[in-house]
């Protein structure tokens, strides 16, 4: 008889309930805090030598509560999970992108004519080229929430490719996740941590850079031998069930579509132009952020002159490609927002919410017709959401217990009298281990930094080699451990079990783990520049 495996809601009520235990058993504790300025950013650290035993806090019905507050602390993800969904359904709706990807397909089939390209692989050199790119994006500027909204992109393309939805993901989501872990400006982990270690911002970008290419290396490869696996044989997928899902909702007529633009496009397309060029006047310069580096350049009106001509271009053909083209330059102000204006989870959501409402008028739809495919779109993404919020439960009940400090403390004492070598990997160890509990990169390495850098000082290992302990540490897990948001956001918007993405990632994470363990025995052993 075949077991049937939890449910993703009840593996995480089991780690919940796991986590309560561990309050009656470990002694409460705290570390005092103080606050301090990293970066010109306001950050709460941790004083290493206040460590101090408090009255236990046992939790009991408190895992049932755990729920509500992990819904309040999770909120912002929650919410911009529900509009992605909504905007997207409306998107979806217009066959726009269905269109997008037949119009890719053919492109991608024509390009087998080529000698040189047939022998590459035309799709081994897209998904190299489209990971990549999600790479660069997370070494530099820690892509990863954003990569929820480019999910219902690639999961479509993937199985439309005659692949699955785990290729989907893994071309924007775990991509962006290799780039986060061998990150080489990344001002949320990079930058905070070696900024509380009183090092150079981003020193030492020399051996991360080698470090980011390896671990590249290693992911890709894992990434698109699965990919061709799956091509000969779609059925050996583990999510060829679920993935039916997409399959169905892909089965759209492309050819059969007729091109037309209605006149109502032509309207929306000039306002929003009204709109870009005033935008563009008023912000003529944009400073984006590239690790510790401030490149001023006119971003907005390049932007908006670009999104004119194409814009035109675009309406002459159909409305399907002016949507296309709102998508594009949706993710193309996306990327100018998040490096020029800090823009996060909130402002994303935001424009998003634009493009769905635009491709809905552009595409003749009444006000009443747009609001109920947005609920119908929130509604087929609510699964998606709720386990966000349960799993911030998970956080809840390690805080409240009080032993969030009381393990930091353990792991750290533990480390003394060992060499060098050891000592950077269990510190390596400590901060995998951690990042289970406290998925937050910038607020983990507020909490450790202080410590673990005055500890290295202490045994004789560089403080730069204890910042890549740190950054390996935080980044590899983050594609696995239930208590990430982003993770169950994208499972959930993909449509796939958490329990069978832990079986198909399992074994790159073990991969991944010995290769980090591996580049920092040189730091410690070798003499590289900034360490």
């Amino acid at each position: 008889m075949i077991k049937k495996v939890p449910h993703t809601y009840v593996i995480i009520f089991l780690i919940i309930l796991f986590s309560a235990a561990l309050t009656w058993i470990l002694p409460g504790g705290e570390f005092a805090r103080e606050t301090v300025t990293v970066n010109h950013v306001q950050r709460e650290v941790i004083d290493s030598n206040s460590f101090h035993f408090v009255e236990k806090s046992p939790q009991t019905w408190q895992v049932f509560s755990a729920f509500f507050k992990g819904f309040e602390n999770t909120s912002n993800i929650i919410v911009f999970i529900l509009i992605i969904g909504g905007a997207f359904w409306i998107v979806n709706e217009s066959k726009a992108i269905d269109m997008g990807i037949y119009s890719f397909l053919l492109f991608a089939r024509n390009l087998e004519h080529h000698r040189w390209l047939k022998k590459i692989g035309v799709d081994n050199l897209i998904f190299v080229l489209i990971m990549l790119m999600f790479s660069v994006f997370g070494a530099v500027f820690g892509m990863s929430e954003e990569t929820i909204a480019f999910i219902i992109i690639f999961v479509p393309l993937s199985i439309s490719m005659g692949y699955d939805s785990i290729v989907g993901v893994s071309l924007c989501f775990v991509a962006a996740g290799l780039g986060f872990a061998g990150a080489i400006l990344n001002p949320f982990t990079i930058g905070i941590a070696q900024g509380l270690s009183n090092l150079p911002l981003f020193s030492g970008i020399e051996y991360r850079l080698f470090s980011w290419v390896v671990i590249n290396l290693v992911g890709f490869v894992f990434i698109i031998r699965y990919a061709r696996r799956i091509k000969k044989n779609p059925t050996k997928s583990p999510v060829y069930e679920e993935d039916t899902y997409w399959r169905e909702r892909g089965n759209a007529h492309i050819e059969n579509l007729k091109f037309q633009t209605p006149k109502v496009a032509w309207w929306i397309f000039g306002i929003l132009s009204v709109i870009m060029i005033y935008t563009a006047f008023r912000y003529p310069v944009t400073e984006l952020k590239i690790g510790n580096g401030r490149y001023p350049m006119p971003a907005i009106p390049i932007a908006t002159f670009v999104f004119l001509v194409t814009g035109i271009l675009s309406l002459r053909k159909t409305v399907h490609y002016f949507i296309l083209t709102l998508l594009l330059f949706t993710i193309v102000f996306l990327i100018i927002g998040v490096m020029g204006y800090d823009w996060y989870v909130m402002e994303i959501a935001t424009i998003f919410l634009g493009l769905g409402i635009a491709s809905g008028l552009a595409t003749g739809k009444s006000g009443n017709e747009i609001t109920k495919l947005f609920i119908e779109g929130a509604k087929d993404i609510l699964s998606a959401a709720m386990v966000v919020g349960l799993a911030g439960g998970i956080i809840v009940i390690l805080n409240d217990g009080h032993i969030i400090d009381t393990l930091l403390h353990y792991i750290a004492q533990s480390m003394n009298n060992l060499g060098k070598v050891a000592s950077v990997g269990m510190m390596y160890i400590f901060q995998t281990m951690l990042n289970i509990i406290i998925p937050s990169g910038s607020g983990k390495a507020a909490l450790t930094m202080p410590m673990m850098s005055q500890f290295s000082d202490l045994i004789g290992v560089s403080r730069q080699a204890t910042v890549m302990a740190f950054q390996f540490g935080d980044g590899f897990t983050n594609m696995l451990t239930p208590t990430s948001g982003i993770l169950i956001g994208v499972l959930g918007v993909a449509k796939i079990p958490y329990e069978k993405w832990v079986k198909w990632i399992a074994p790159l994470m073990a991969i991944l783990i010995l290769i980090g363990f591996l580049l920092l025995i040189p730091t410690v052993t070798m003499k590289l520049n900034g360490f």
